[in-house]
């Protein structure tokens, strides 16, 4: 069962229900962060349960690229 190599419908329903998962955190999340003017890159920490709480605080404590180049001009 497990040392098959092959996937069967249970496994690939689990498998597609993981990618929508983490494609529903990590791309609004990567969007935020983009409008934000930080990498989008760093949506990844999204998904890491104790990163994700730490890049929230990051974001909503440090001063935003976008904001900052809006005031110079």
């Amino acid at each position: 069962m497990f040392g098959s190599g092959s996937f069967g419908v249970p496994e690939l329903v689990v498998l597609t229900m993981v990618a929508v998962g983490l494609a529903a955190v990590v791309w609004p999340a990567s969007r935020i962060l983009q409008r934000a003017g930080f990498s989008p890159w760093l949506a990844l920490f999204a998904i890491v349960p104790l990163a994700n709480i730490c890049l929230l605080w990051f974001v909503a404590m440090s001063p935003w690229p976008v904001l900052s180049s809006a005031d110079r001009s």
